[in-house]
């Protein structure tokens, strides 16, 4: 209490001794400034003429500003329309400063003339300059202050949401597509997961990716690029979507209902494989149950293709196609915090809702629902993204006709019509370009270091919650905490690509999935045979999926569609439609290929821990070392596009 009070009052005689002398400066100011008048009373009009020039001079640089202003928009009617309203509101904001800065010089002009004046007429009135002064400074701070305000606010704007008013439409059309794909990917995904898990084991997740994702996802690519060779976009995209939740539909309503008919019992699929009904591991064991349970696989298979066509097709081929090159920089990450909020949705939906049902079948039903749902608001958004697209270039192109009528016959002449190529043409075409076998070694990386610990992990937490709705429900709660914590991260480090570059972006995941393997491998390979270390292992498999998808989705998905834009049209069709369907799929069923090989040694995948942590640790070096290599392709690339749409 004595130390506080003695605090006070030391620091109030501090506060009085800095009054005495700022007052004192006052006086001496004062004083001088009488003096110095009086000296120069002679050829004061000499001074005020000073003054008046002084006062006109913002007017004429105004002028000039506003002169040079016009001459900027007469030569800018070449310019596109979205240029020219961001040049418009720039010179608007310029004006504003500008006209703040010429009253502060006018007023502070006018207030010294007025100061000087006084003095002359009176001696008595010698107190008036020190209030007009002080009424100056008051006048210039607060000017001084809003322009700060308003430069401090514009700022916070370009980095919580750097979007253009003009673009602010497009951005949240384009982003409802990618908030309700995620929707019905997290729905379709959590589903398959516990029919498949719980039904056949997480092993059984390694056989059906090899025997049944991989040529599924073959064959789509390869009808795919048929279609794409005689299809408009808009066409081809609503041939993509919807065929994939009319299967969702229809399993709910007519397949799972009659599985009981349908399917054969695990007796007769272990007779036909000649297995021992005694056996509890094994590949025969594995395969037996898949048969027996060929409704869930059916629905995991179409799920697993549906996770790679719906993002990496029907959405980032669509926003590649309307997006450029500058917004790209600004709509991708934002897009990934957009598609952040699905998970959450669709995980609460499952956990205070579908999961509380009577059975499973009930809980189908009602995720059928959301899914479904998300199907047609997927089609309604890209339908209306596309028309206000097309409305806003046919207004673009009304005003360059108004400004410059030859310019408009001429980009119509330069459209060219898309070359068509055959499968074994695109695929020729993607070995053949360094770039592209870049890309696909990130898709690759990904997909293999993924499925290492993925598999692993789900079957720790299925030795955990064996009933499906328990994990059901707590797979749907991963999932609002994965989607929550990527909005964290995408909020946190937003900027992370636009500021430290695509290199940082592109290899931020491997290195967060490497720093965050090593305690999960080491519970796994301590042993999980108490309930203590089986719950710490699923804690920290946990952790590190949440924190590996976590950045796949932040900064992984961007910086892999961003290597896209520099390509020409032809590569971003065929090439992409072979990386992120063939790609992804080379890259888990490869990984479930290994582990596939791994069960047969070992007999279970938790005792090949060792093994899969070596193998882990190998993907994660080639993986960050073509991410470095493709970063300085992407580079050179960009540049060069930049450079031509300048000269255009």
């Amino acid at each position: 209490m004595r130390n506080s009070v003695t605090l006070y009052y030391s620091r109030r005689s501090v506060n009085e001794h800095r009054h005495q002398q700022q007052h004192q400066q006052q006086h001496r100011r004062f004083f001088f400034q009488f003096f110095f008048v009086i000296l120069l009373l002679h050829p004061l009009s000499t001074i005020a003429a000073k003054g008046s020039n002084a006062a006109a001079s913002p007017s004429s640089a105004s002028s000039s500003s506003s002169s040079s202003s016009s001459n900027m928009c007469t030569g800018s009617s070449s310019m596109t329309l979205q240029q020219r309203r961001r040049l418009s509101r720039e010179d608007k904001e310029r004006g504003s400063i500008s006209s703040a800065t010429s009253t502060l010089t006018l007023s502070t002009t006018t207030t010294t003339r007025g100061g000087g004046a006084a003095i002359i007429k009176s001696n008595t009135k010698a107190v008036t300059p020190t209030t007009t002064t002080s009424t100056t400074t008051t006048s210039s701070t607060a000017s001084s202050s809003a322009v700060a305000t308003q430069s401090w606010t514009k700022r916070m704007r370009n980095i919580l949401f750097p979007i253009y008013e003009e673009e602010t439409t497009k951005f949240f059309l384009i982003g409802s597509i990618k908030f309700f794909v995620i929707l019905a990917l997290t729905l379709t995904r959590d589903n398959k997961d516990t029919m498949v898990v719980t039904e056949c084991g997480a092993e059984a997740i390694a056989f059906l990716k090899i025997y049944g994702v991989l040529p599924s996802a073959t064959l789509f690519i390869g009808v795919y690029s048929k279609m794409s060779n005689f299809l408009e976009k808009k066409t081809l995209f609503y041939t993509t979507c919807i065929p994939f939740f009319l299967f969702f539909f229809l399993f709910d309503a007519v397949i799972y209902p009659n599985r009981a008919s349908i399917q054969p019992s695990l007796s007769t699929a272990q007779s036909i494989l000649g297995t021992s009904s005694q056996s509890t591991s094994g590949a025969s064991v594995i395969f037996a149950k898949l048969i027996a349970n060929w409704t869930s696989a059916l629905f995991y298979i179409v799920a697993e293709v549906y996770s790679s066509v719906s993002v990496g097709i029907l959405f980032w081929q669509y926003a590649n196609d309307v997006v450029s090159v500058s917004q790209a920089k600004r709509f991708y990450p934002l897009f990934a915090q957009m598609s952040g909020l699905a998970p959450i949705v669709a995980g609460q939906y499952v956990v205070r809702y579908a999961s509380r049902a009577k059975d499973f079948g009930e809980s189908l039903h009602r995720l059928t629902w959301m899914v479904t749902f998300s199907g047609v608001m997927i089609c309604l958004f890209y339908r209306w993204s596309n028309a206000y697209i097309e409305r806003m270039a046919e207004a673009e192109s009304r005003a360059d006709e108004g400004k410059n009528k030859a310019v408009q016959p001429e980009r119509k002449v330069k459209k060219k019509k898309k070359a068509k190529m055959s499968m074994a043409e695109s695929a020729k075409f993607l070995a053949s370009s360094e770039y592209l076998r870049l890309i696909a070694s990130l898709v690759v990386g990904y997909g293999l270091s993924i499925n290492f610990t993925d598999i692993m992990w789900k079957s720790i937490v299925k030795q955990q919650y064996p009933d499906p709705l328990d994990y059901q429900r707590f797979i749907s709660q991963f999932s609002s905490i994965v989607g929550l914590s990527t909005c964290i991260v995408i909020f946190v480090g937003v900027h992370a690509i636009r500021i430290l570059g695509w290199r940082i972006g592109a290899l931020t995941t491997p290195l967060v999935m490497a720093c965050l393997a090593f305690p999960f491998f080491s519970g796994v390979i301590m042993g999980l045979d108490t309930p203590r270390r089986l719950k710490i292992a699923v804690t920290l498999g946990m952790v590190q999926t949440l924190l590996a998808k976590t950045t796949k989705y932040a900064l992984f998905d961007p910086t892999t569609q961003m290597a896209y834009i520099p390509l020409d049209d032809e590569s971003k069709v065929k090439g992409k439609a072979a990386i992120e369907v063939i790609g992804s799929r080379i890259g888990k069923s490869g990984g479930s290929l290994i582990q596939q090989g791994l069960v047969l040694v070992f007999g279970n995948i938790i005792s090949a821990a060792p093994v899969l942590a070596v193998l882990y640790y190998s993907v994660l070096a080639w993986w960050a070392y073509s991410a470095n290599r493709l970063s300085e392709l992407f580079y050179a690339r960009t540049a060069m596009q930049e450079s031509k749409e300048h000269e255009e």
